[in-house]
């Protein structure tokens, strides 16, 4: 990638000027390398001389002007590891200095030329990073209670979740999806209650009056255990495989008390004297770490709480299948557990290895009013009649244009709009009308140009601001594939995937892809091509279909 060339010269720069200057010795810091937002500050731009400034106690414009002699196209120094064919020279058009320090980059004609060769040589793996090192991750999300149906509500982490571990394995990592089934404790007792239409009954709806004919158990703790498999596996499972993920692993809480790990993980937690009796019943000390309370793990009927078999499981995790990290996704409401189970982790040596993401809630709105959603109450709405409204790609890409703190308000009116209003219908138009123009053309391969076929010099004809413009978003899919694993803010992918079919749409309406000249016909549909692997490469990673005709 471009950009970690750049921050690589940049570093060389750094320890030459502290070496000629007699800076005194420190550790360089993090570079950043960002795109500007007025594109007239060039392609890419670093901040370096302002964080100096704060180390050297100079003027960040002072220690700017000595980066650029390093820098400039004429003297750039070698980089150690480097062979002369891989210098930066031919790559940058001009490297400026802006005020109050910053290093602006443009990136030269020439090397945005030569990176459709290497789209197209890639292919369907232009975008694979190798960050990961194989490291083992595991994505645990939805997991919602097998109570009831999925709803709008408890299925927002779904398209999250698939999407951040389709990234993490596209960057180089083990990936597994998980579903923790918690089919142990209250909930399911009270299921039973409800599905016997008792006084303790709770849920409601016609889900449960279906149940209620079918499972003839008295005993509402094993009426609650049937009624939960029944709704797992002809709800939730039905529901996951319709919007389109393919869980690695449902784990049942059950097998946690059934196996004893259980009462393991409270024991050794007890000889690490970090859980105490009072009041009849076993506390942890989450107060330890961060918790604003200890909490109970064992009531004095003892009955275990879910923070019990949420240790446990966890251990089973990182113990038993040997995750390098773990990352969960839940709802905004459970922000309260996590200090006490990142507690509970760190206690047994895996300090940092769990991060936990939080979601926040979603509203449906429909004529302007929005649904509540409640399963108790009986009053909710499906991810089953979501995706009967709207379809699989529309609920993927808005459930994936927030992120995760901010509260999702989803239009139905603008999901089933057929126009470039809607996102995912604009998107997926410019693969479509990709798709139409290499149709047109009589033989694909003797017209197209392949990895093999055309020399870079070929694309020297691909000068217009929109083929350029077009070919320096195709290069930052990478670089968005890299800013994901860093902070999982995967709302960058349809974003992403709008400024792509943007950049697309302006050049095919400013440049005439088939034309007499047959030099710039055969540029500019490899041009096409290129960005029809990305395209449709960003959409395979988000989970949405890359039609060919709309």
């Amino acid at each position: 990638m471009i950009r970690e060339e750049i921050r690589e010269i940049i570093q060389e720069a750094v320890r030459r000027v502290q070496q000629e200057e007699k800076w005194p010795g420190f550790k360089i810091p993090e570079i950043q390398i960002e795109h500007p937002e007025n594109a007239g500050f060039g392609d890419y731009s670093t901040n370096i001389s302002m964080i100096l400034a704060g180390l050297i106690k100079k003027n960040p414009m002072e220690i700017a002007k000595l980066l650029i002699k390093y820098l400039d196209l004429g003297v750039l120094l070698p980089i150690r590891r480097r062979t002369p064919k891989s210098s930066p020279k031919s790559k940058f058009k001009k490297i400026e200095i802006a005020r109050p320090g910053f290093i602006n980059f443009t990136l030269s004609k020439d090397y945005l030329q030569k990176q459709i060769k290497e789209i197209l040589k890639q292919g369907d793996k232009f975008g694979q990073l190798k960050i990961g090192k194989n490291k083992k991750v595991q994505v645990e999300f939805i997991s919602a209670n097998p109570t009831g149906p999925l709803t709008v509500g408890n299925a927002r982490g779904g398209p999250f979740g698939d999407v951040l571990a389709n990234v993490l394995k596209m960057a180089g990592f083990r990936v597994e999806k998980a579903y923790y089934v918690n089919d142990y404790g209250m909930q399911i007792l009270t299921l039973g209650h409800s599905v016997l239409k008792d006084k303790e009954a709770k849920y409601k709806g016609a889900y449960i009056d279906e149940l209620s004919k079918r499972i003839k158990e008295k005993d509402p703790e094993k009426a609650g255990q049937k009624a939960a498999k029944i709704i797992l596996k002809e709800m939730i499972q039905k529901t996951t495989v319709r919007l389109g993920i393919k869980f690695d692993e449902w784990f049942s809480e059950q097998t946690l008390y059934d196996s004893g790990q259980v009462e393991k993980a409270l024991i050794t937690l007890k000889k690490k004297n970090l859980i105490y009796e009072k009041e009849g019943a076993l506390w942890f000390k989450s107060s330890k770490f961060g918790d604003e309370k200890d909490r109970v793990v064992v009531k004095a009927n003892d009955f275990k709480t879910y923070l019990a078999g949420d240790i446990a499981h966890h251990l089973y995790k990182f113990e038993k299948k040997k995750f390098d990290k773990v990352i969960n996704i839940w709802g905004a409401d459970h922000y309260g557990d996590m200090k006490r189970l990142k507690g509970a982790m760190e206690s047994f040596g895996h300090k940092d290895k769990l991060k936990i993401i939080f979601l926040q809630f979603v509203s449906l709105l429909e004529k302007g009013e929005g649904i509540k959603m409640s399963k108790r109450a009986g009053v909710y709405v499906t991810m089953d009649e979501l995706l009967d409204k709207v379809g699989i790609d529309a609920v993927r890409f808005f459930f994936l244009q927030k992120s995760p703190d901010t509260h999702l308000n989803f239009d139905l009116s603008l999901a089933k709009e057929q126009s470039e209003k809607n996102p995912v219908y604009y998107v997926q138009y410019a693969h479509a009308r990709i798709c139409s123009i290499l149709r047109k053309i009589p033989n694909q391969k003797s017209q197209i140009p392949n990895k093999f076929q055309i020399p870079n010099s070929k694309f020297k004809n691909l000068t217009n601001h929109f083929e350029l413009n077009l070919i320096r978003q195709l290069i930052r899919f990478p670089e968005i594939i890299e800013d994901i694993i860093k902070d999982y803010q995967v709302q960058r992918l349809p974003y992403y995937a709008l400024d792509l079919a943007a950049a697309f749409h302006k050049f095919y309406k400013d440049c005439r892809v088939l034309s007499e000249d047959k030099l710039l016909t055969q540029a500019r549909l490899a041009l096409v091509k290129a960005t029809q692997i990305v395209l449709k490469n960003t959409l395979e990673i988000m989970g949405i279909r890359a039609p060919s005709k709309m």
